[in-house]
């Protein structure tokens, strides 16, 4: 059950991003030819979700090669590079995008002087293999769950925020093509509404049915057992199982432990960070207070009041029942088992 779309395409010489601001009433494509409109794209949520935030910034480096490079002068090495540290100062959060900017570096290191047809080649590579990495974590995911099972997600974790199929929401529709699951309920994900806006559209695009709650309901709906799973997907996780993602989703997996529902991750091992050694060392991005105290433009709060506003949390890995990767699923993810992720 592939989705019906792509965020993220490469025509010629140029990268279009389906503008996901705009979603689900507007599609539209937005067209780049350099990398630095890209970090910005990127900072400004054109384009969000680890993974895709990852292949995005591979085919910038691209776009980079290409114009510096046909550009007169010897310093074209030096202007990608700075290209190269723009993007990966988007946003510093997501570990994809700095793995998918060292593996470009290390191609343009091999490419010489004629580097743009390496560089499409090894952007393309890292595009299909997060697509490839997807489909096989939903199939890993479904087999978790019973028939008859209902599910929550949270945020958006599909095709829209990964090379395609998506890593939550590819367990989700590899279990709904299964004929597993009963019901698909969806956080709306404040403040940028992902599961309303993306993660809802998503699911109506593939008609799998979704039913959206506020984020504050998900507690009670567990404990009126409407749902056996939480499945969330991760922007990093670090090397002790710690799991960083959207925020809302710590607060998530205390109510499934207490409630007694499994709390599932799925994310491609280049999502493990088994550099970073638990997740309060990860540097969490704190976005603009206008996006807590505005809603499309117009503020909702009361003048002089303040917002704090991190886009990430911290889970400990104690509250995650199973990691899923495109290796496997890990049972009770801790430092041990993920080292072993390393040597695979």
């Amino acid at each position: 059950m592939n989705s019906t779309f792509q965020a993220i395409k490469w025509t010629d010489s140029t990268l279009r991003l389906l503008d996901q601001r705009r979603l689900p009433h507007t599609e539209i494509y937005l067209e780049f030819g350099d990398a630095p409109a890209v970090a910005t794209a990127i900072r400004d949520m054109v384009v969000r979700g680890a993974p895709a935030i990852g292949i995005t910034a591979a085919y910038a480096v691209v776009l980079s090669a290409q114009q510096h490079r046909a550009a007169a002068g010897g310093d074209w090495r030096e202007r990608l590079q700075q290209d190269i540290e723009r993007l990966a100062a988007a946003r510093p959060t997501a570990v994809n995008l700095v793995w998918a900017l060292q593996r470009m570096q290390r191609c343009l290191a091999a490419a010489g002087d004629a580097p743009v047809s390496a560089l499409l080649e090894e952007a393309k590579r890292i595009h299909q293999a997060d697509i490839d990495a997807n489909v096989c974590m939903g199939g890993f995911g479904a087999d978790l769950i019973n028939k008859g099972d209902s599910v929550l997600t949270y945020c958006n974790t599909g095709s829209l925020a990964t090379g395609g199929y998506g890593t939550a929401l590819g367990v989700v529709r590899s279990a709904w093509a299964a004929g597993k699951l009963n019901r698909v309920f969806a956080g709306e994900t404040r403040p940028w509404l992902q599961g309303a806006r993306l993660t809802a559209w998503e699911l109506t695009q593939d008609n799998i049915p979704v039913t959206l709650i506020t984020d504050n309901a998900a507690a009670f709906l567990m404990q009126q057992q409407q749902v056996q799973w939480v499945i969330t997907g991760a922007d990093r996780v670090a090397a002790n199982g710690d799991v960083i993602n959207k925020i809302g989703t710590y607060q998530l997996a205390v109510a499934c432990r207490h409630h007694g529902v499994k709390m599932m991750v799925v994310a491609p091992r280049s999502t493990v960070d088994l550099d970073m050694p638990d997740g309060l060392q990860v540097p969490i991005e704190q976005r603009a207070e206008s996006e807590v105290l505005e809603l499309a433009g117009q503020r909702i709060a009361a003048s002089g009041a303040r917002a704090w506003n991190p886009a990430f949390d911290v889970t400990p890995a104690g509250l995650v029942d199973y990691l899923v990767t495109e290796s496997g699923v890990i049972e009770a993810p801790d430092r041990v088992k993920l080292a072993a992720l390393r040597c695979d």
